[in-house]
């Protein structure tokens, strides 16, 4: 691979293990695949709804049926 840490390289090396524990990193991301995916195409779908309503809005002038 590439150069040999030495033993201060290794000595810290070692002493940043606890880093990648995985309790530690980010597990959150990971345990939820996929939402971020479905938060975007829900903002979409959201925003496509606004738009639509406004331009197809629905006339308040019909007139009463009784």
């Amino acid at each position: 691979m590439g150069k040999a840490l030495g033993p201060t390289g290794e000595f810290f090396r070692r002493r940043d293990e606890w880093r990648k524990y995985r309790m530690l990193t980010n597990q959150f991301r990971h345990a939820t695949p996929g939402l971020g995916i479905a938060v975007v195409a829900f903002g979409i779908y959201v925003a496509g709804k606004i738009a639509y309503n406004k331009i197809y809005a629905p006339s308040h002038t019909s007139p009463r049926s009784h």
